[in-house]
């Protein structure tokens, strides 16, 4: 499949992050996305229910989730940091009425979801406690 324009039917992996520090990282692997229809907004929401109801997520049930960025794209470089990138602050997805092709998603990119506070604090310190 082409990676130019916005596939209809789009693969993105949603790297979820429940601690920075301790690197606890799951992926949920969404299929059969339109990138040019389904908004920021959608998506996230498509994902924190997909969290609450399938079985294998208990351990993330807890922690509120409200915002995503930008991982790598298919065929992309990937960061040194192995839980998040931590340059390049424009990829947040803060619009959540635009739709993923408008926030630069392609077929298989990922992308990360987490908690924006928990983000900001790591940003500020970036220790890895493990």
């Amino acid at each position: 499949m082409s990676t130019e324009g916005a596939p209809t039917n789009a693969t993105i992996t949603v790297r979820v992050i429940k601690s920075f520090p301790y690197r606890t990282c799951k992926n949920l692997v969404v299929h059969g996305l339109d990138l040019a229809t389904v908004t920021v907004g959608e998506f996230k929401a498509r994902a924190i229910h997909d969290i609450k109801t399938l079985p294998g997520w208990k351990p993330y049930q807890n922690v509120e989730f409200d915002t995503m960025k930008l991982y790598t794209k298919a065929f992309g470089t990937k960061t040194q940091n192995l839980i998040i990138n931590l340059d390049h602050p424009e990829w947040v997805f803060d619009d959540d009425s635009k739709t993923l092709a408008e926030v630069g998603c392609e077929h298989e990119t990922e992308v990360s979801l987490f908690n924006r506070a928990a983000y900001d604090e790591y940003v500020a310190n970036p220790v890895d406690k493990w």
